[in-house]
């Protein structure tokens, strides 16, 4: 089994229920916990609706490639449309860790590279995995990040 950490973020549409689904695809019939909804400030240069971001830890028996494929299933079944870079989706599904495995493809970055960048990241990650995130990392990341409750509070 490994202990894998997904993000997921949605802007367009039933985020709530964008995420409810992307959850549901990740983790499949494995064991997981997601972190508390927090809402938060797009990230990246385009004008856009704020998103809704949680974050999903998976003990998985897949690996990290099928991992991606879940990701992307989701991504798929959300309709999310890649028109511009760091603009509005239903659904955006990134792995930020998968156990200590570090990988480096085309498609497929482990850790994810910018996630000590991104404090919608970090904030949940630390929720449900404070030993992951150093001291001091969540003040040094960007963006504003609110928490709203979970997915079960919210319609």
């Amino acid at each position: 089994m490994t202990r894998a950490f997904v993000s997921l973020g949605s802007n367009v549409g039933d985020r709530v229920g964008h995420l409810r689904r992307g959850v549901e695809i990740v983790a499949g019939d494995e064991s997981h916990r997601a972190s508390s909804l927090y809402r938060t400030e797009p990230w990246g240069p385009v004008a856009q609706d704020d998103f809704f971001n949680l974050v999903v830890e998976v003990d998985t028996r897949a690996s990290a490639r099928e991992l991606l494929e879940r990701c992307q299933r989701a991504e798929r079944e959300c309709a999310r449309v890649r028109d511009v870079r760091f603009g509005p989706r239903t659904l955006d599904a990134d792995i930020v860790l998968f156990g200590d495995e570090c990988v480096d493809e085309a498609d497929l970055t482990i850790p994810h590279p910018r996630m000590w960048e991104r404090r919608f990241v970090l904030v949940p990650l630390a929720e449900l995995a404070p030993e992951l995130v150093a001291p001091g990392a969540i003040d040094a990341a960007t963006g504003e990040v609110a928490r709203v409750g979970t997915l079960d509070s919210l319609g």
